[in-house]
């Protein structure tokens, strides 16, 4: 039995509402090493977005470097690849000294993969590291000779036409050898997954979807870049997973359960189990007049709760009229308040008659490409336009 874990979206270096998220990091990984060392697992996994920029700060950087040296002194073997968040070129550099260390860090996508192949008692299990990959990249690389493909037409170059299609063709390229197991580490938005609305997750929906069927051939898939940990419906017998973030980076991310995900690849497939983790600040959100929530009763009540006031805390208040220097007030008895925001008759009609308004103003095309926008993450492009357009002209006519 081979054991992993499995993490993903560290987004080491992430602000949230301006305030530096570090501290809470060095504590949560420094949990996660203690976890490692207790567990033993063969492995560690980490699917992408180890940063939150592709130029991250020296900070970032040392947090990150003192979390490998870590792991890599307890014996796991540790695999680390470069999310949308990260800089591919950065994430692997130096891949091929610290692998000499156990650690291995994903090189920028260029068609080929040789896999970490690492045994147990069953066998040999191959490890493959996919970058998060465009289908740009993938174009890029393939050859103007067809291969017999699907992707591909009449002989020509692969027809790499959105991320499903780039996906298969990049798994295309990992050459298994029979009887082994495979385990892929990967970082992608596959269809099905499910996201929280007004969540921290970039790039996910719409266009970017990649869908199960281009995992083929793995027995376990570690997926970074949604938020909540979750399985995806794959091949039977396949697992095909999300480990969700190690901390909370937005207010829809308040009732997850963080954790580690502990993977255990037998003969007959993968399971997963999962360990909680304990951050040094919650995320909730509290509501109520301002009176009512700087109170004592409502302060110890909240503490019988098992709440702390210094959690990362987001307030409605729902007064009438606005309370001066609410924030700086709330602060003294919230001191890590995030967000402070108001529910009230006054702020809902005023919501309603602004969403209203502007959407009567606005043509069906602008709304769609507001949506589009919204959607994919950038601008609509001639070609999209035109084909929204003509199909708007054929339900309304000329005049809209």
């Amino acid at each position: 039995m081979m054991k992993f874990f499995h993490l993903a979206d560290l987004h080491i270096g992430k602000r949230v509402c301006e305030h530096s998220m570090l501290e809470d990091q060095k504590h949560i990984l420094g949990e996660i090493v203690s976890m490692v060392r207790d567990e033993r697992p063969d492995a560690v996994l980490i699917a992408g977005d180890v940063y939150d920029k592709s130029v991250p700060s020296a900070e970032a950087v040392g947090v990150l470097d003192d979390f490998l040296v870590q792991l890599s002194a307890t014996g796991t073997q540790v695999f680390v690849i470069s999310g949308n968040h990260d800089s591919a070129e950065r994430i692997a550099f130096g891949g091929r000294l610290m692998a000499s260390h156990g650690v291995h860090m994903s090189p920028t996508y260029n068609a080929q993969f040789l896999p970490v192949t690492l045994k147990d008692e069953l066998g040999e299990v191959d490890v493959w590291m996919l970058p998060f990959v465009r289908p740009a990249e993938v174009r890029s690389f393939e050859t103007a000779e067809g291969d017999g493909d699907s992707c591909v037409e009449g002989g020509a170059a692969s027809v790499i036409a959105n991320f499903t299609d780039a996906i298969r063709v990049a798994v295309s390229h990992m050459q298994f050898t029979p009887g082994r197991r495979n385990v892929l580490v990967a970082h992608q938005f596959v269809t099905g997954a499910k996201v929280d609305q007004g969540g921290s997750e970039e790039n996910v929906g719409g266009l970017d979807n990649a869908d199960a069927s281009a995992f083929k051939g793995f027995d376990y898939v570690a997926l970074g870049h949604i938020h909540r940990p979750q399985n995806i419906t794959g091949d039977t017998g396949q697992v095909i997973r999300y480990s969700g973030t190690p901390l909370k980076y937005s207010l829809s991310e308040a009732t997850h359960q963080k954790s580690v995900t502990v993977v255990e690849l037998g003969a007959q497939g993968a399971s997963v189990r999962e360990i909680p983790l304990k951050p040094l600040h919650d995320v909730r959100e509290i509501r109520g007049t301002f009176a009512e929530l700087v109170s004592p009763e409502f302060r110890t009540a909240q503490v019988a709760a098992g709440n702390k006031l210094d959690d990362y805390v987001y307030v409605k208040l729902t007064d009438e009229n606005d309370v001066l220097d609410a924030a700086q007030k709330l602060r003294g008895v919230y001191p890590n308040l995030m967000m402070l925001d108001y529910d009230n008759e006054r702020t809902r009609s005023q919501q309603i008659a602004v969403g209203v308004e502007a959407v009567e103003k606005k043509s069906p095309m602008e709304l769609f490409v507001e949506f589009f926008c919204e959607m994919n993450r950038r601008e609509i492009n001639g070609e999209e336009s035109e084909f929204v357009q003509s199909i708007i002209e054929g339900i309304w006519g000329d005049e809209r």
